[in-house]
């Protein structure tokens, strides 16, 4: 697999975060369907949701992984989001 873009991977934080308010026409999930970090649910009214695969939801645990480890455990506070 080669890396995603920065635009793929806030992709896949939306899916997970988000996935009903995603644009399911956005380019950046037909590169995560294609590496199988998510998947497309098909709902009533024939609107589509993206939601993450097994695949995805390891690649952003390990992210989160290497983030705590990048900056430590140390929780946030609101005043150290400002800066």
């Amino acid at each position: 697999m080669t890396m995603l873009s920065p635009h793929e991977l806030a992709t896949l934080m939306l899916v997970r975060s988000a996935p009903d308010q995603i644009d399911t026409t956005r380019v950046e999930l037909d590169t995560l369907l294609d590496y199988r970090l998510i998947s497309i649910e098909p709902r009533v009214g024939g609107w589509r949701r993206p939601m993450l695969t097994p695949a995805g939801v390891h690649l952003l645990e390990a992210a989160a992984r290497l983030e705590r480890k990048r900056y430590g455990d140390a929780p946030t506070t609101e005043d150290d989001n400002l800066l």
